[in-house]
């Protein structure tokens, strides 16, 4: 029989954790929360109006046609946009007779709109500054605008790698256009992290407006 030594009293890792550097470094990363979430609302913010500038760009607008063409909800801003094959331009292309016929079904005219869209939610979050209601406004926007985008996963064909003869393609195989939707993902995470420190932040302000 082995006799065990009663003064013996095993090591708890927690304890060799509390009484090391590593405790000071888990500290101060804790307290890197408040930037965080400010730089993700910069982050977000930069996206929106860069993206939402991009949009007064022809070959921008000429990009997010056939999403807009086969969505439900977007399609009727066109004027022929079950036509947008025969007349697609590939980046940095100049084709004067596609052109025209972009001009004509309101391609750009809807882009630029929507890029006024972009930079007013993009002004919203950086409004929170000077009140947590715009913050809060733009989020909620910014969650809605989200999910409109990944709804393109569901409503494009072009979304998915066609059938034209290799073994992938279909879901789960995004194109190059899916994995461009499906990072909105992370903006609809992020929107929702800012709606919560936005309605914190105001909830805070109240408080103290009552307190006084």
């Amino acid at each position: 029989m082995i006799f065990l030594n009663q003064s013996y009293k095993p090591v708890c890792f927690f304890e060799l954790l509390m009484n090391s550097s590593l405790l000071s470094w888990l500290r101060a990363l804790a307290n890197l929360q408040p930037l965080g979430i400010r730089s993700l609302r910069l982050a977000i913010a930069l996206v929106l109006i860069w993206i939402g500038g991009l949009k007064f760009a022809p070959y921008e607008a000429d990009g997010i046609v056939p999403f807009v063409a086969h969505s439900p909800f977007m399609s009727f801003f066109y004027q022929h946009p079950a036509d947008y094959q025969k007349y697609q331009n590939k980046e940095g292309e100049l084709n004067i007779h596609n052109r025209q016929w972009h001009e004509a079904n309101n391609t750009y005219g809807f882009a630029k709109g929507l890029g006024v869209l972009l930079i007013g939610l993009g002004l919203l979050l950086l409004g929170n500054r000077l009140h947590p209601a715009l913050g809060l406004v733009g989020g909620i926007l910014v969650v809605i605008l989200s999910l409109g985008t990944l709804s393109f996963l569901i409503t494009t064909p072009e979304a998915w790698v066609p059938h034209l003869g290799d073994a992938d393609y279909g879901f789960p195989f995004l194109s190059g256009r899916g994995r461009l939707v499906i990072k909105d993902v992370m903006m609809l995470a992020g929107a929702v992290v800012l709606i919560a420190d936005s309605a914190r932040q105001w909830l805070s302000r109240l408080q103290r407006e009552a307190s006084h």
